[in-house]
């Protein structure tokens, strides 16, 4: 058996969202029942779902990456690193995985 959940919202935000979940590949419907299943997993609000307006994947000049590193080279010399197993262990209890 289902139910049937009705929700008012103004039409300028029904349309953007039925814009932005056509573009990440769903419906708001679906949308709608995601949150909740994932409502419901978690006991609370599950995780923030945001369209990424910047390409991760964008190529980085060389001068970029060179910068990312000597910060990269700061946060180390400043104790601001993480194991990776550390990372993953909490990751792991936080999720249940």
């Amino acid at each position: 058996m289902s139910s049937t959940i009705q929700v008012r919202v103004e039409d300028e935000l029904k349309a953007k969202s039925d814009t932005l979940f056509k573009e990440l590949g769903t419906d708001t419907t679906t949308a709608i029942r995601i949150f909740l299943t994932q409502a419901v997993a978690n006991n609370g609000f599950p995780f923030e779902i945001k369209k990424k307006t910047i390409n991760p994947y964008v190529t980085l000049t060389e001068d970029d990456v060179l910068k990312k590193l000597e910060i990269s080279r700061q946060h180390a010399a400043e104790g601001k690193v993480r194991d990776a197993d550390d990372v993953i262990c909490d990751m792991r209890q936080k999720y249940g995985i």
